[in-house]
């Protein structure tokens, strides 16, 4: 087995609405996409944003185009225009995720 970062095997999206994120990964190829059903998980993500301190993250599965999306609850400080935190949203939650190490056989 070995250790790489996710943004080897998929890129991401990223949306908000109030104080909720939503996170899209993407797999670069369709045979990688199993992979990350079986190791990007909502307890890992939930871990991953631990700082973040997520309510609550779903996962909702895409296997037609080989993504899956991530709502992850309560992690925006009150919202992008509540917030005093500097880009927290966005881009930089995305890449956040794809730092996520992952076992590839």
């Amino acid at each position: 087995m070995n250790n790489i970062a996710l943004y080897e095997l998929a890129h991401a999206r990223t949306g908000d609405k109030g104080n909720h994120a939503n996170i899209s990964l993407i797999a670069y190829k369709p045979e990688d996409f199993a992979l990350m059903v079986d190791q990007v998980t909502p307890e890992r993500v939930a871990v991953h944003f631990g700082a973040r301190r997520p309510s609550e993250v779903r996962r909702y599965l895409l296997p037609n185009l080989g993504a899956m999306n991530f709502v992850l609850d309560n992690v925006l400080d009150g919202g992008v225009n509540d917030s005093l935190n500097l880009d927290m949203h966005g881009k930089s939650l995305s890449f956040h995720l794809l730092t996520l190490p992952v076992q590839r056989p």
